[in-house]
């Protein structure tokens, strides 16, 4: 493993420390709208063919840090390896996303349900990660880029287990929430101490931060996502191991439409909370102080405007969050695979461009030492 990284601004900020410029990655930055990604997934064959080859997912990553500066890698990989492990039988259909031969429905579906042996079905991820963290390192040990992991939240994960696939309205796992709580609260269970055995194994293996993306968790009502969602994101915080190798592991949290809890997720133990771009950065900064980092939060449809549009509305989202520690600048979701590949050059300049000069006048006001 690297012994020194050549860039950790982004580690920096998640810990809420003084940086010189504002980092930056993208959510789904190694993805189809790159070339050199759909080159990759065309050899492996499958999405899953892809995802479970470490050679493949270790190309894969690296390649939009090789293209754009980037602040941290994120392994490439799926948030719904957890069920797919638990033998729900994953499959990727072309045109119609994830889909599950086995959905769980039935009371003796839920009663089957158990935390998978991470390293004997999972071990393909932390092969990925342990190769990532190499590929990202010079014969010197000097690491170019902090290596995120990741996973999808307990609720997210049971939304699909339960519907099978994606869905518009959640009808099926919000009827069985309602109906048979019990049930849910099983899932959801099994579910939490998967993901804390899954990022434990991924930190173990090399992963220098952590992230847990709630994608479904603004389905859900007020009540309901706190019962449902938050309680069982900090079921799996508490469970993992923060310190490894020397360092503090960061845990990042991501609900979609999770604005109106913003307060809640802050003191759910996470050192940083991901936000999508309904939230007023500034507003939310003013909310959580000095308590956790904040990430976020482009709309991504921006990157479909001109070049001019695009770091105007990047200046307006750093301006909002202001020269204060604790900012990773992302997305407010994933890059879309339409995604002009010039203007994600223009973003990640700008962000890197206008925070020195944000960073820079913030430290030139600041009384001098005596």
């Amino acid at each position: 493993m690297a012994h020194t990284l050549l860039n950790d601004t982004f580690l920096r900020a998640l810990q809420r420390q003084p940086v010189d410029h504002t980092p930056v990655w993208l959510m789904r930055q190694a993805g189809r709208y790159l070339p050199e990604y759909n080159a990759t997934r065309s050899r492996a064959g499958s999405f899953l063919g892809l995802a479970k080859n470490p050679d493949y997912a270790t190309e894969v990553t690296l390649q939009p840090i090789d293209r754009f500066p980037l602040d941290a890698a994120i392994l490439f990989s799926d948030i719904l390896t957890i069920p797919d492990a638990m033998g729900l039988g994953l499959d990727f259909l072309q045109g119609e996303g994830p889909k599950f031969a086995h959905p769980v429905r039935s009371e003796s579906d839920v009663a089957r349900l158990a935390v998978p042996d991470i390293g004997a079905t999972l071990g393909y991820v932390t092969d990925a990660i342990r190769q990532i963290r190499r590929a990202l390192t010079d014969a010197q040990g000097r690491q170019r880029v902090p290596l995120i992991g990741f996973s999808g939240s307990p609720w997210t994960l049971a939304c699909y287990m339960v519907e099978g696939e994606g869905s518009s309205d959640f009808r099926t796992v919000k009827s069985m929430l309602y109906s048979r709580p019990d049930l849910m609260r099983r899932i959801l269970d099994v579910n939490a101490r998967a993901v804390a055995a899954y990022l434990n194994a991924q930190i173990e293996a090399g992963a220098q931060a952590v992230m847990i993306f709630d994608t479904w968790g603004g389905a859900l009502a007020d009540g309901a996502y706190q019962r449902f969602s938050l309680d069982y994101i900090a079921q799996v915080v508490a469970g993992l191991r923060r310190e490894h190798d020397g360092a503090r592991v960061p845990v990042i949290a991501f609900t979609k439409g999770g604005g109106l809890w913003l307060d809640e997720i802050a003191a759910s133990g996470v050192d940083a909370v991901g936000l999508d771009w309904t939230v007023n950065l500034g507003w939310a900064r003013e909310r959580v102080g000095t308590r956790v980092a904040l990430q976020g939060n482009l709309d991504p449809t921006i990157l479909f405007a001109p070049a001019a549009t695009v770091r105007a509305e990047a200046r307006a989202v750093l301006d909002s969050f202001g020269p204060h520690p604790g900012h990773v600048f992302n997305l407010g979701h994933g890059i879309s695979q339409f995604t002009p590949l010039e203007n994600v050059a223009e973003l990640v300049d700008e962000v890197h461009r206008h925070s020195r000069t944000i960073h820079a006048a913030a430290r030139n006001a600041q009384p001098s030492a005596r």
